[in-house]
């Protein structure tokens, strides 16, 4: 090559550098963080997304979801939040911002019939995951993701963030001390009175900039109507479960924990849209449901427009006792002692020592530490750190189907922990079954 040739040549490639460089290598080389991606951004992965952004040293570099709309206000969302670091590369398709090598986690924000879909992509792709509540859609489901995290060894937390709580820690010491004696009733609820009915909607033309395709993704194919679309996807079997997984994955999530249980005997349902008959709505606008386990039982109850739940809390978990009850939520706790009967017209004395209801110090909201938690597994390489790994996710969200799963088929259901089936239910273990539509096919492992 000619001395003139390779200098105009060399100057171009400097020049091209300058123009565009690779800001993944320069950050990371500068900065040695975590670069992460985000998957479905409407919502809570957003809200993830943002708390992990409290981090310096955690770097966004890829945003993708189906709607156009939600990608151009979170790249200015990112800017306002980081002005100094680089826009985010924007996708419509998960598996094309699987392929950045620069990534090493993702967030999973999209509807529960995404998530075991792309969670297993992630995994396959040698990404660590943030996968938000319910883990999955289906029973069989969360198994293949448990059994997807094993196989690939790589972080999995899931966004029960309750676990990173100092009262439900605090709570679980106070169970396990046996203050409260033999405990054989834990009852589990979430009163939405902010839940007003949806309105009917007839279906549209889809909005632009949706790809509405992809947001169906494995789910049936039907027209698109907006009651449906976005947040109000949780209220439709194809995409969701209702407040039964929604909320319950939450609350069944720290009974089970603290009782030390994962999957019922039996489970018997009942409720239905008994407020708001008319909304559009396919899951139950009110619901109970009794799940039988050894040594307990466990009731689950939620009711949309109200907000008088057990105890005057909206929502929350009792531990029933012998000796007295304890009811934990996320304004705290408080103690209720059982009281000794000595007979009619006699002083009845506490069966236990007072204990201060309160709630416990922590030094920041638990979604954040719930955050700092899955970046600090993912720079230790150590799955055992995660305070929700996915194991707890699937355990309780196994659980919540359940009870969508008794009241769909309006009988008591009994579960074979052994085979991982209902036993002589056909309906049941359809309904516990993924059902994948489009074109689309359930993970293999």
């Amino acid at each position: 090559m000619k001395r003139r040739t390779f200098i105009q040549n060399s100057s171009a490639a400097a020049s091209s550098l300058l123009i565009s460089p690779d800001w993944s290598i320069l950050r990371r080389s500068t900065l040695n963080d975590i670069q992460f991606g985000v998957i479905g951004c409407k919502g809570m992965g957003w809200s993830n997304t943002s708390v992990l952004l409290e981090q310096a040293d955690v770097a966004l570099v890829g945003i993708c979801d189906v709607d156009q709309n939600v990608i151009d206000q979170r790249i200015q969302d990112h800017k306002e939040m980081r002005p100094d670091d680089p826009t985010p590369k924007t996708y419509r398709n998960h598996e094309d911002l699987l392929q950045d090598p620069s990534i090493d986690a993702v967030v999973i924000g999209t509807p529960d019939h995404w998530h075991c879909k792309i969670m297993v992509d992630a995994l396959a792709a040698g990404k660590h995951v943030y996968v938000e509540k319910p883990v999955a859609n289906t029973i069989e489901e969360s198994y293949l993701m448990v059994a997807a995290q094993r196989q690939y060894n790589k972080i999995v937390q899931v966004g029960q963030w309750q676990r990173s709580g100092a009262q439900y820690r605090l709570a679980k010491e106070i169970v396990d001390s046996g203050q409260l004696g033999q405990i054989r009733l834990v009852k589990c609820w979430a009163y939405q009175g902010w839940m007003k009915p949806m309105q009917p909607a007839a279906d549209t033309a889809v909005p632009d900039g949706v790809d509405y395709k992809r947001w169906l993704g494995p789910a049936p194919d039907r027209a698109f109507n907006p009651n449906r679309f976005h947040f109000n996807f949780r209220w439709f079997w194809d995409y969701a479960g209702g407040l039964m997984t929604d909320w319950g994955v939450h609350e069944i999530d720290i009974a089970l924990y603290i009782m030390g249980a994962e999957a019922p005997k039996s489970v018997v349902a009942s409720g239905g849209k008994l407020a708001y008959p008319d909304d559009p709505a396919e899951t139950p606008d009110t619901m109970q449901a009794i799940f039988e386990y050894d040594d307990f039982t466990m009731l689950w109850e939620h009711a949309t427009g109200i907000d008088g739940g057990p105890y005057g809390r909206r929502e929350g978990i009792a531990f029933i006792g012998n000796n007295g009850t304890l009811i934990v939520n996320r304004q705290g706790y408080e103690i209720v002692s059982e009281r000794e009967f000595n007979g009619w017209n006699q002083e009845r004395p506490e069966k236990m020592k007072s204990i201060e209801s309160r709630m416990p110090w922590q030094a920041q909201p638990p979604l954040q530490t719930h955050c700092q938690n899955f970046i600090a597994a993912v720079k230790a390489n150590d799955h055992s750190m995660l305070n929700t790994p996915i194991e707890s996710g699937a355990i309780a969200a196994i659980n919540a189907q359940m009870g969508n799963i008794a009241l769909r088929s309006g009988q008591k259901i009994y579960w074979n922990s052994t085979t991982r089936t209902f036993k002589d239910n056909t309906l049941a273990n359809k309904l516990a079954q993924a059902n994948y539509h489009n074109g689309w096919e359930l993970p293999q492992l």
